[in-house]
């Protein structure tokens, strides 16, 4: 463990102007000799800079004493890193998230009648999937689907790519517009995705000394710990029909510096995406394609 010290060392004067001693008190230092001399001409002055000096030191004693911690969430769409926890310039071409309503054909705020829910329950099915049949693929916020999750629910389905970005129109109409489209491409069933990356910051006892080189190596200083959690809508197209799930969430943690600050914030990401997007293909085959 390594401490912090500061120090201030005093500025000793030397007053070599006479001043006005009794015979009394001469004849005694006389007589004490030359060092007696010197100490009592000693002084020490507390100057403005030694008290900014001495509060600036105090100031760094206290602040390497408690640790800080940092929190936020970013969308998978926008998972860049954040310098200092603090929310950057967003990916280029995201302008925010999908509602669930604007995939599943629910007017908000419209009039529903009692007649409405109960011919829905009745109609109710239990929503399946074919192995080898095509999906339309959606993820929230994206241009198109992140390829790791495109390439694990390949394995299973002819995936189609779509875009997730939100939609300028009244829910109702888009979801309507996304079952057709899929339709015309002769999906099956379309898959909305959503996800957020949560991230708390805690600083180590080496950050002060982070950029002091030891042996050719900067000591790490910062613990991020990181959590990915998602959920994916499941729409037949034929019947707009629709149910939702979540598989598990991941976390990571991980120790970095200075100098790979942002390497390592990304590396978790990557690791956990994969690890989401895996755990949602089995799912999705287990519960739906069997």
């Amino acid at each position: 463990m390594l401490v912090l010290q500061y120090s201030i060392t005093p500025t000793l004067h030397y007053s070599i102007a006479p001043s006005p001693l009794t015979p009394s008190s001469q004849q005694s230092n006389d007589s004490a000799g030359p060092l007696s001399k010197l100490t009592n001409s000693l002084r020490f002055t507390m100057t403005p800079l030694r008290r900014l000096c001495l509060s600036a030191g105090l100031t760094a004693c206290v602040s390497v004493a408690f640790l800080f911690t940092g929190c936020q969430s970013r969308s998978i769409s926008d998972s860049s890193y954040r310098r200092h926890g603090h929310h950057g310039a967003s990916k280029m071409g995201y302008r925010g998230e999908l509602n669930e309503f604007d995939v599943l054909s629910v007017e908000r705020g419209g009039q529903i009648s009692e007649e409405q829910i109960v011919k829905s329950l009745d109609s109710a099915a239990r929503i399946r999937l074919r192995k080898g049949s095509s999906i339309l693929l959606i993820q929230s916020g994206a241009l198109q689907p992140d390829p790791p999750m495109r390439r694990v629910l390949e394995a299973h389905f002819n995936v189609l790519p779509f875009s997730g970005q939100p939609p300028r129109t009244n829910s109702e109409s888009y979801a309507k517009s996304l079952r057709l489209a899929a339709a015309q491409a002769g999906c099956e069933t379309i898959l909305c995705y959503w996800g957020s990356l949560e991230s708390a910051r805690r600083d180590l006892e080496t950050k002060t000394i982070s950029w002091v080189p030891i042996v050719g190596w900067v000591v790490p200083d910062e613990k991020q710990h990181m959590r990915i959690q998602l959920k994916m809508a499941v729409i037949e197209v034929r019947t707009g029909h629709w149910t939702m799930f979540a598989p598990e969430s991941f976390e990571s943690r991980a120790m970095s510096d200075k100098l790979n600050r942002e390497s390592s914030d990304q590396g978790q990401v990557e690791q956990l995406k994969k690890l989401a997007y895996e755990a949602v293909a089995n799912d999705l085959t287990k519960i739906y394609a069997n």
